[in-house]
């Protein structure tokens, strides 16, 4: 709800491979027939051929984090895929989801804002009961923003880094075979 007690309009951008053309479908059409959401699809024009899962990934969570979008829902064949490729942009909280306890959890806890979702390995009521259970649920907060707020922190440093780094040739050799996290 935003201020004067007015249900928010969510924008839900969606995005599939190949492999989760029939998922997108069941999707689409069951978000489409809610008044609580604007939805906005990212899908190459060949789906009956064979799509590169970043391909889509990218164009999703670039809308969300960039703020264009509130949230995201991507399937691939497991949506490991398509969650790994989300997860390189900075704000992104992808989370595989296989059934409603994870869903529930990766909002509550994480706040995650994309969905990725099996298009080979769930079956049509899971898959709407996953979605439901995710876009209802709200962030918890309280101890669970301390954890997130320490991500934003390695992001912004991580970030920060990757800068650094462009701007200069490091000699980077192992030291006896031990990794060293400095923060």
């Amino acid at each position: 709800m935003n201020k004067g007690g007015i249900p928010m309009r969510l924008k839900v951008i969606l995005g599939c491979d190949h492999r989760g053309k029939d998922a997108f479908d069941l999707i689409e059409k069951y978000l489409r027939s809610m008044d609580n959401y604007t939805l906005v699809c990212a899908n190459d024009e060949m789906l009956a051929a064979s799509v590169d899962y970043p391909d889509i990934a990218v164009v999703v969570a670039r809308e969300v984090s960039t703020q264009r979008a509130d949230y995201g829902i991507l399937i691939c064949g497991t949506g490991v895929g398509m969650c790994v490729v989300a997860n390189k942009f900075s704000g992104v909280r992808a989370a595989p989801c296989h059934n409603e306890v994870a869903a529930e959890l990766s909002r509550a806890h994480n706040d995650a804002n994309i969905l990725c979702l099996s298009g080979d390995m769930l079956g049509e009521r899971s898959t709407l009961a996953i979605v439901d259970k995710w876009l209802t649920t709200s962030f918890s907060g309280g101890r669970h923003q301390l954890r997130l707020d320490k991500i934003r922190n390695i992001e912004q440093r991580n970030s920060r880094q990757t800068k650094i780094d462009s701007q200069i040739k490091l000699d980077r050799q192992p030291i006896r075979n031990k990794l060293v996290a400095m923060f």
